[in-house]
């Protein structure tokens, strides 16, 4: 029988814990903490993630029944408790698993930069968008949305290879989408691919001087002027794929430059999309397949809100919010890690269905998530006797 670690603490394994050591260094997490340190406290986070656990109080219950295991979890306090956890929310600085979580995130973008993902394109493509998540107002006044709701906004920036999410910023329900442009640093020769609620032409001009390139869906009331028309073959979709200049009092002082338009018509929904891009380069029917590829983001905020811990909280402070955020992120990043390291063919849903029933088994990481599990390691005894021959 398979007397080796447990398969949290062999998932735990492939986090970089030096730079975890050396980010709570930097912020001071464990400055005077004697028992429970900022690690305890992200194992215990993490495991209420992969476990599905819904409170605090849910937490402290399973780790109650299991408290000859802690130190077997990798976790060093003897025990946890809920006041224990909740008060290291609240104190504990969050930009270390901010940080932590951009960290893990180099760690995946590496590993999934060869990966395909739709479109035969060699350069960087990202997708912009952001989801609200709705929270009690009388309870987190700290986020105000709207005159009776609380919210919080989680802009993210997908990198289609991986879905592995390159940029993230929390902040309270009434930031608009378009203000966290002026936080991005566009990457030259990447596709940045956005709807239209990031329109605006001054932002977008500074894209196109960094030498990014961006793709986005345009308004149908846009003021422009064409200067040339290019052949489509209208088989595809493709309505049209024009040069114009923009003609607007405003927009055009914003954005001088001439721009790519092209129009689409989607066959599966019949309606009809305008996409600008500065680049004129691409084919136009790869321009509107990028904008396909923005729905990733879509699926990225469904899958993290049905999976992960992002819509019930275990503090209602902003640090206790944005810590449980962050680590969540990392949860999802370390299981994509996983995933590629061990070279695993099952989604990333099916992975953390089989790690939330496994979590105190001492199955072989690779063995139990490529489901090559075998009698051997199921069996409760090593001296198990046959009862036939």
């Amino acid at each position: 029988m398979y007397e080796g670690k447990l398969v949290f603490a062999q998932l735990m394994e492939h986090l970089p814990i030096h730079t975890f050591r050396r980010i709570v260094k930097r912020y001071d997490g464990d400055y005077k903490v004697q028992t429970f340190s900022c690690l305890d406290q992200f194992f215990c986070m993490a495991f209420a993630q992969l476990t599905y656990r819904e409170s605090l109080r849910d937490i402290e219950a399973c780790f109650r029944a299991q408290r000859s295991k802690l130190y077997h979890l990798g976790i060093r306090s003897k025990q946890v408790s809920r006041n224990t956890i909740a008060n290291a929310n609240n104190i504990r600085d969050w930009k270390i698993y901010a940080d932590f979580a951009q960290s893990l995130i180099t760690i995946a973008r590496n590993l999934y930069v060869n990966e395909p993902f739709g479109v035969d394109l060699q350069n960087s493509v990202y997708a912009l968008d952001a989801t609200t998540i709705d929270l009690c107002l009388s309870v987190f006044p700290w986020a105000p949305f709207r005159q009776t709701k609380a919210a919080v906004k989680l802009h993210t920036l997908l990198d289609l290879r991986g879905n592995i999410p390159t940029f993230i910023h929390i902040s309270d329900g009434k930031m608009h989408e378009v203000n966290i442009l002026d936080q991005l640093i566009p990457e030259a020769g990447a596709f940045y691919v956005m709807d239209r609620g990031y329109l605006d032409f001054t932002r977008l001009h500074q894209f196109h001087q960094s030498g990014a390139f961006f793709v986005i869906r345009g308004k149908s009331n846009l003021k422009i002027q064409r200067r040339y028309s290019r052949q489509v073959d209208r088989t595809t979709g493709l309505v049209c794929d024009q040069t114009v200049i923009l003609t607007g009092f405003y927009s055009q002082q914003d954005y001088e430059l001439p721009l790519r338009r092209i129009r689409y018509k989607d066959s599966q929904t019949n309606k009809t999309l305008i996409f600008l891009t500065n680049n004129f380069a691409l084919p136009a029917l790869t321009i509107a397949q990028l904008y396909k590829c923005r729905w990733q983001v879509e699926l990225f905020f469904k899958w993290i809100k049905q999976h992960l811990r992002i819509k019930n909280f275990y503090g209602t402070s902003e640090n206790a919010v944005k810590s449980q955020i962050w680590i969540s992120i990392s949860v999802y990043v370390l299981v994509a890690i996983v995933k590629k390291r061990l070279n695993l063919k099952a989604s990333l849903y099916q992975l953390l269905q089989i790690l939330s029933l496994t979590m105190f088994e001492r199955i072989p990481l690779d063995q139990l998530l490529n489901g090559i599990v075998t009698d051997q390691f199921q069996s409760d005894s090593a001296n198990q006797l046959n009862l036939f021959d």
